[in-house]
Parts: C-alpha cells; structure tokens; sequence
C-alpha cells in the first residue's frame, strides 16, 4: 500500500490521473459478503457507479440545487437548536436525529418519529456494522480472504456472526424505505422525494436497482461523518470563543437580532463561511481516505506501480502540514479570509471530500447542513466550558481512532445569548420547544 501524504502527489495520481487510480479494493467481508460494494463508498470502478453517481449529481451536486432543500434543512435544523433549549446535555442525539430527519425527507420524503424512530433505527444499525468491520484487524477474512468460507459457529469466528447479521441490517437499509416509496407511489400517495422523482422518470429494473443503491446511501454515506464535523464545531467554540464572538458579531452586524440567518446569507457571512471551512480542516472527519485501486500498470516520478496497488490519502498529515497552514494544530477560520497581502489557505475540501471520480457527491449538502446548524446556534447561544462545583471543566482535544474520526465525549455549557433570542427562538418553533 501506498500512503500519499502530500496533496501534490494526491492530486497528480487520483486527480489527474483518475481513470487509472478510482477503483476499490475488493473488501471481502464488508464489500462482498455483506453488501456495501453494491454503494458508491465501496462499488468498484464500473458503470453501476458511473450511473449512481451521475442520478445523485443531477439532485444534489450544485449549490442551487441544494437550495431547493433548504426549507427542510432550516426547519430540522432549528428544531435541533430549540430542542438544545432544554436538552443541552443530548447534544449528540440531537445532532443524529437531525441529519436522519434531513436526508430522509429528502432521500424518500420520510418525516423522522420523535422518539426511536424506526428507519433511522435500521440505518444506524447497518452504519454502526460499518464502522465496525472497516475497523483494520476486525476481520480475519480481510486479510485471508479464504476464511470467508468459515463457519459462522466456529471458536473465533466471532466476525463472521457479526457479518453475517450485518448482511440482513444492510439489506434492510437498502428495501425498508425504497418500499415504503414505491408502495406510496402505487396508492398515489408519494411526496416529491429522491426517489420518488427518480423512479417516476424511468421505471426499468436497472434503474430501479440504481435509485434504490443511491438512495440508500445517501444518510448511510454520510451520517456518521457529519456527527463528526457538527461535533468538532461544539467543541471548537467552547475552546475558542474568541473565535465564537467573532462570528456572532459578524451575525449581528449582517443579519440583526430579529431573524434567524438562512442558506440565503451565506455570502453576507464570510467569517461564518471560513469557520465552517476551518471545521473540515481542523480535526478531518475521515483521517485517512477509503483506498483506492490502480487498475493497471503506471509509472510516477521513477516509481513502477503494478496493477492492483493500493493507495490511501493522509488527510489528517496533509491538512495540519505546516507549510500550508500556518499553526495547523490551531482553529484559526481567518487562514480562510482573503485580506490584502494574503491569499486564503488551501481549501480543505479538496482533501476531505475525496478525490477523482471518487468525490463525494453530496458535499453541497453537507456544507449547507453545516452552515445552517453554526449560524443558527451562534445567533441564539453562547457555548462555553461548564462550570461544576465551582470549577471550570477544562474539555479535552481528542479523537477517537478508526476509520471516522469522532470527538472523545466532552461537556459543554449552552445558554441563549438573550432573553430576545430566546423569545425568537420559541415564536420559531414553539412545538419543538414543548416536546
């Protein structure tokens, strides 16, 4: 295996070069025996993935499509901030439960249960056995692909029970809502969703087959990476306020204190942008990209790759690289901030979305979500360390290792910055605020 920790050489090889470097490895376990090769993530280079991808650009690729769904994503996303009102303590739940009811809506126009909702139940099952057997080391069979053929009941096959319930969680993913669809289709009754859009254009098996993979990982793609970013952004504010204040003064100055800021204000909002920038950067969510696979032979700088060489992207090393970002280990949103003199610093989203024909295809999305929770909940709190039994609970910077990143559990104090934005808040979203 290849690790590419520069950008330079990530760009040459998986950019530039992308028709020989954007297959997968063939994931035994995850990948074929439980499924996931059937999406995008792990599909190999082939047409499945070309039309997959191709469906999933024309809804969300560009940025005003994305503003076609900002009605669903500022009204989940104020009732998240409602709901932190009085559960501040959940703040982890409710980010979930907020990036479930966003993507479903759109994905199948589901609308999410308050309470243990059943599809998100089914999809946060097949992502936790994801994140599980991508772990390096989980499954033997990954690295001796003959032990697939194991029994499930022999001593130490523990992985292969786990896979082989994982294969029945990831089918569920993949039918449960695209049923749900059709039947609503059927009976007349289908709001305008991904799929229902989708299947009503073009109704032949493969294009069926097409929608379904795409629409089932759109929330599974994406969930847990989210969690991570919109984790790093609560953390980030009560370790840096001054940032925090920053940003807030820039919300007060453009927006006022009379509404809440929408998708509509980003390019009023500069400063905002760049700390949502700066979250990418900071703590990847994703610190080393899924492999790729070069599909046939090539030379690089002297170098003879034969076909079949795996290459991985350092996104952490090549994100906190001192020659690129100056104090990398530093939350510093203005390094995105042109000023006279000084050109912005490398856009992170060049590493952390992926490269090629690999890139993820729901990047507006994930911006406009993450743009959407930062300003609203700046523009009705002040986020701070919590103080207990008189002393300030100093949080601690560190991250969980795997292939998602998450922030190690931490406490943050969360308190409406007036009683005028508490007021906006609750004329807002009143019912949110009662549940």
């Amino acid at each position: 295996m290849v690790i590419l920790n520069s950008l330079e050489h990530a760009v040459e090889l998986l950019n530039r070069r992308s028709t020989l470097y954007s297959d997968r490895p063939p994931f035994p376990v995850i990948g074929k025996l439980v499924g996931w090769d059937k999406l995008v993530v792990l599909t190999p280079y082939n047409a499945h993935l070309r039309d997959t991808r191709r469906l999933m650009s024309r809804w969300m690729g560009t940025r005003s499509h994305v503003l076609h769904f900002a009605p669903i994503i500022e009204r989940e996303v104020t009732r998240m901030v409602a709901r932190l009102l009085h559960q501040p303590d959940m703040v982890v739940q409710l980010i979930r439960k907020m990036a479930a009811a966003v993507i479903l809506d759109i994905t199948y126009g589901y609308k999410v249960q308050d309470q243990d909702d059943p599809l998100v139940r089914i999809v946060d099952t097949a992502v936790a056995h994801f994140s599980e057997l991508t772990t390096p080391g989980a499954c033997l069979a990954d690295i001796f692909p003959i032990m697939k053929y194991v029994p499930a009941w022999m001593p130490g096959a523990g992985w292969k029970r786990k896979a082989l319930k994982a294969i029945q969680d990831t089918n569920s993913m993949l039918e449960v809502p695209y049923a749900m669809v059709k039947e609503q289709m059927a009976a007349g009754t289908a709001v305008p969703s991904f799929t229902s859009t989708s299947l009503e254009t073009d109704d032949n098996e493969g294009h069926q087959y097409v929608v379904k993979t795409a629409a089932g990982v759109m929330y599974a793609a994406g969930a847990d990476t989210s969690l991570t970013t919109m984790l790093s952004f609560f953390l980030a504010m009560i370790c840096y306020p001054e940032v925090q204040k920053k940003a807030q003064l820039e919300i007060e100055t453009v927006i006022g204190t009379d509404r809440l800021p929408n998708l509509a204000d980003r390019d009023s909002l500069p400063f905002l942008n760049a700390l949502c920038t700066e979250l990418h950067r900071w703590n990847p969510a994703v610190p080393l990209g899924v492999t790729h696979r070069l599909m046939q032979d090539d030379i690089y700088e002297g170098y003879h790759f034969p076909e079949g060489t795996l290459f991985t992207v350092n996104a952490w090393k090549i994100l906190h690289d001192p020659s690129k970002y100056k104090d990398p280990l530093e939350f510093n949103p203005d390094r995105f901030v042109a000023s006279e003199g000084r050109e912005p610093e490398s856009d992170p989203r060049n590493v952390m979305f992926g490269f090629g024909r690999r890139i993820c295809a729901g990047i507006q999305l994930v911006d406009a979500t993450l743009f959407t929770i930062c300003a609203r909940t700046l523009a009705i709190y002040n986020l701070s360390k919590p103080i207990e039994n008189g002393k300030v609970i100093e949080p601690i910077i560190d991250y969980q290792t795997g292939t998602i990143s998450h922030p190690r559990p931490f406490k943050c104090a969360i308190m409406p910055r007036s009683t005028k934005a508490e007021a906006l808040l609750r004329s807002l979203d009143a019912e949110a605020l009662q549940e």
